[in-house]
């Protein structure tokens, strides 16, 4: 069986080990010159650094295990024990414990972090009377009504924007926080179903590191995988863009360049917007629904510092900044203090980056670079005294980098699916679908490689 797979990022690659490990012969198209989509290697100041995601999630499986089969267990490697924070009300402060995803189990813990009348009104939702969750609804219209709209502002809009440099609301409870949806459905109280999610979590003995990386940088596992692919036989190929698909009678045909390249199968594992240009021949429909997916832009800085031109050198792991204080900057990570590969390249350089642009922001994308990192460097100026001149800059552009979920997204990815379902041996996966993180991605991945390898036989 012969599948082709469209795109080169974490999901197309983790499509084709999952493929490989099934016995197909697989053809990977990437429209790029790289592999690896939103995961990047880079370097600044003669070390190395991460230019995309930098960390996966610790507490699923899927990432992990991808990791291990390319070669890199070896390599995966917690953040440095340090604290996370946030830049609010004029100073940056502890980030609260005991949340999901910025919504508390304890309104106590929100003291300083929130107004003394935020805090209070967090409070008064064990006196509400029950609010209706339903099928699906806003994160942020939610627990606003809940617990008050500085909840959101202050909390779940900085934790949620890192994920999805989305609008709080407009995100979906479901899609991005299933957890606290299926609570929400049969607790009173939006506090004690935090606190339910949260012992339960304790309860598994889900207590190590939330995240983890890898040494050397998340942009490893890319290459790493596409050579373990290689070695079992698969054909990868950059630079090459998928113009057109067709079904045939004998299976599919994807036109690439000049090349009409025959297979029994495919996975799209490309952009919602490149999937809906592909299928427009082949399923109006699922086209139209997936050209309906909107995405964030966002830029990253990432800035490189002598430690004997920092009158102090910051401390913890970075933190997050609601977009509501209007800052440019949504986060900044400390690289050589949460990780502890990058602060061992070069002991006397302290990296650090920051990242700008949300939902609606897509005119970042067009300040040039001095711009982005003059922005960057007055915010850290305010928010940590940072006042050193970096040695280096490096500025990286995502241009429609992340898919956003707001409410309704579950049910169009049903309908897209539906859709696809009159279309043996076609599939799809990726961050437009299932989740943006990388385990989502890599579990996407196997689901729509072992749905193309259940439609192998006589058609």
């Amino acid at each position: 069986m012969h599948v082709i797979v469209v795109g080169g990022g974490i999901a197309g690659l983790a499509a084709a080990h999952h493929l490989l490990q099934g016995g197909a012969r697989v053809t990977v198209l990437e429209s790029s010159s790289r592999l690896g989509g939103k995961l990047r290697a880079g370097r600044i100041a003669d070390v190395t650094v991460d230019l995309g995601a930098e960390s996966m999630l610790a507490r699923r499986p899927e990432g992990l295990e991808l990791a291990r089969a390319a070669g890199l267990g070896e390599a995966l490697q917690p953040p440095a024990a340090g604290t996370a924070a946030i830049w609010t009300r004029g100073a940056v402060r502890p980030m609260p414990t005991g949340h999901v995803m910025g919504v508390p189990g304890d309104p106590a813990a929100l003291a300083g972090v929130l107004s003394p009348e935020g805090v209070a009104r967090a409070a008064e939702d064990a006196e509400l009377p029950p609010t209706e969750v339903g099928d699906d609804t806003a994160v942020g219209e939610y627990v606003a009504a809940r617990l008050g709209r500085e909840v959101v502002d202050r909390l779940v809009e900085p934790l949620l924007g890192g994920v999805y440099a989305g609008d709080a609301y407009r995100t979906s409870l479901r899609a991005a926080v299933p957890a606290l949806h299926e609570a929400a459905g049969t607790e009173r109280s939006l506090l004690a179903a935090v606190r339910g999610i949260l012992e339960r979590s304790a309860a598994r003995g889900r207590t190590g590191p939330v995240f983890t990386g890898i040494a050397g940088g998340m942009g490893r596992l890319p290459g790493a995988v596409a050579d373990t692919c290689r070695a079992a036989g698969a054909e990868i190929l950059t630079d090459t863009p998928a113009r057109e698909l067709r079904r045939t009678p004998e299976g599919w045909t994807v036109v690439a360049g000049e090349r009409a390249l025959r297979a029994d199968a495919v996975v799209l594992a490309a952009p919602a917007p490149a999937a809906a240009r592909l299928l427009a021949a082949e399923s109006p429909a699922a086209s139209a629904e997936l050209a309906e997916v909107e995405y964030a832009s966002m830029a990253l800085v990432t800035m490189a510092f002598r430690r004997a031109d920092l009158t102090r050198v910051p401390e913890g792991r970075g933190f997050l900044v609601p977009s509501v204080d209007g800052r440019a900057i949504k986060a900044s990570t400390f690289s050589t203090n949460k990780w502890t590969w990058s602060a061992e390249q070069d002991p006397d350089l302290f990296v650090l980056r920051t990242s700008l642009g949300r939902y609606g922001e897509a005119g970042v994308l067009e300040r040039d670079d001095a711009d982005l990192v003059e922005a960057s460097l007055a915010d850290l100026r305010t928010a940590i005294g940072l006042g050193a001149h970096p040695v280096e800059t490096v500025v990286t552009r995502w241009r429609d980098g992340l898919p956003q979920y707001p409410v309704g997204h579950l049910e169009r990815v049903a309908r897209v699916r539906r859709r696809l379902a009159d279309l043996p041996g076609l599939a799809v996966c990726g961050a437009a679908y299932d989740g943006v993180g990388i385990p989502a991605c890599v579990a996407s991945a196997r689901a729509a490689a072992d749905e193309v390898l259940g439609s192998r036989g006589p058609r």
